[in-house]
């Protein structure tokens, strides 16, 4: 059996039914959140029916989900509306991503049907957004099928925080904030 040290994920594996500071659905309580709260969460960018959140335990770093507000985990019950600002919101990530981390591609998907698809959350549907370099793979994946995470994910949020913020439309009000979009 192959092991690896992760001593940082013990706060997930620990973890008494996720956020114990939210009751139900974690998704839709950071959608409706105080915007003041947004950094600790690392709520990201905002636009009117989505927004963009950096992942806690990230494959590589600048690892997002774009989430629409809506509560499904039914791609086809999206209406329109929030279709495309979920569309524009994702856009507007891999310009962030470019700019603030300059990856040479990305793995993009969602995980639909619940633990056969891989998924941990799969009542509400979120994109995954994954920046790849080509020098990502490095002795530890090929060795020991292991992956090495090179940059904080708190330093990642600050790069595409400002990285968002750069964006035409960009709205920054405070530094504990998100970045907001209105289109």
């Amino acid at each position: 059996m192959d092991q690896v040290f992760a001593p940082w994920r013990i706060e997930w594996v620990e973890r008494e039914g996720g956020n114990d500071d939210v009751d139900g659905c974690v998704f839709c309580a950071f959608a409706d959140g105080d915007p003041s709260e947004d950094r600790d969460r690392r709520v990201v960018a905002r636009s009117e029916r989505a927004f963009v959140l950096l992942n806690n335990y990230p494959y590589n770093p600048g690892h997002v989900m774009v989430i629409p507000h809506a509560h499904t985990g039914d791609y086809r019950e999206l209406d329109e509306e929030t279709l495309l600002d979920h569309a524009r919101l994702k856009q507007r990530t891999f310009d962030a991503l470019d700019d603030g981390l300059g990856p040479d591609a990305y793995n993009a998907g969602l995980n639909l049907g619940g633990g056969a698809a891989g998924g941990s959350i799969d009542d509400h549907l979120h994109t995954h957004v994954v920046p790849r370099w080509e020098g990502d793979t490095n002795f530890m994946p090929v060795i020991s099928d292991t992956q090495v995470i090179v940059e904080a994910v708190d330093d990642s949020y600050d790069r595409l925080r400002e990285a968002f913020a750069a964006q035409d439309g960009a709205t920054v009000d405070g530094e504990t904030r998100a970045v907001v979009f209105s289109e």
